[in-house]
């Protein structure tokens, strides 16, 4: 029995298959975790969603920021840019199941010490709080008013964390730093521009991994493509998944109980990852 956690699929259906046949996956024994961002960028959102949805209890998944767009297109009264990619599960006959599937996954999946979210872990925040807020913003998707939830979420404020928070500046603030967060400066704040590499940190802000914590969790995360899988400087224990499959890198798999990773290279041409 292994447990993988996987970066970014981004819709590189192909890639993910590729992986998984390299990987030996065993869908009767093995587990995959999925980082988040299943669809948009790549060519085959639709078989990724099918696919982790067949698996059943044999993946574990958190949202991305590309697929609350998803579910903002489709649920929340939003627009998606041309892409045919979102259109084709836009469009499709099981469509709802699909979506339904995804509206019900949460932000953060926490097993002991190990944590994996869409984007990171804010330094204030211990592991029993982000559980407890990714239950939060699961209660609302899944919720009668979903719908006004989805129509409200996006926006930049606030950009900073406070437990004073309620309504849907709470709630849209923890979305934005476990789907959204990059750089941060010192008292959580968040930067929401700079999304290239570390040299591009804004003055005054570092990414959030190069922060202290009081505890020592292993964190998972994707998001940020232009890492390359790298975290330099990282003060906590932390691994970074997301290599670039969507602009032409590849497609990472990290074996939980060896530390080994193992990569497929993108179909697709270099591109310019963010």
């Amino acid at each position: 029995m292994s447990t993988y956690a996987i970066g970014d699929l981004h819709g590189c259906y192909g890639e993910w298959m590729a992986l998984l046949d390299t990987l030996g996956f065993n869908p009767e024994q093995d587990t995959l975790w999925l980082v988040g961002d299943l669809v948009n960028r790549g060519p085959d959102s639709l078989s990724c969603l099918r696919e982790a949805e067949r698996l059943g209890s044999r993946v574990r998944c958190v949202l991305g920021n590309h697929d609350f767009h998803l579910l903002v297109a489709a649920r929340g009264g939003g627009k998606v840019k041309k892409n045919a990619s979102l259109e084709a599960v836009l469009n499709a006959p099981d469509r709802e199941r699909l979506l339904d599937w995804l509206q019900g996954q949460p932000l953060a999946v926490r097993e002991g010490s190990r944590l994996m979210t869409h984007a990171g872990l804010l330094p204030q925040w211990d592991l029993a709080q982000v559980t407890s807020l990714s239950d939060e913003v699961q209660a609302a998707l899944v919720s009668e008013t979903s719908g006004r939830f989805l129509n409200q979420l996006y926006g930049n404020h606030p950009a900073r964390w406070d437990n004073a928070l309620d309504g849907m500046d709470r709630l849209r603030c923890i979305v934005n730093v476990l789907t959204r967060m990059r750089f941060i400066n010192a008292e959580g704040c968040l930067d929401f521009e700079a999304n290239q590499g570390l040299e591009t940190a804004p003055a005054g802000f570092a990414p959030w991994f190069q922060f202290p914590r009081d505890d020592d969790p292993q964190l998972l995360f994707g998001h940020w493509a232009a890492l390359g899988g790298e975290t330099p400087g990282a003060r906590v224990r932390v691994d970074a998944l997301d290599t670039g499959c969507a602009w032409g890198g590849k497609l990472t798999a990290l074996d939980l109980e060896t530390g080994a990773r193992t990569s497929v290279p993108s179909h697709k041409l270099q591109g310019s990852p963010r």
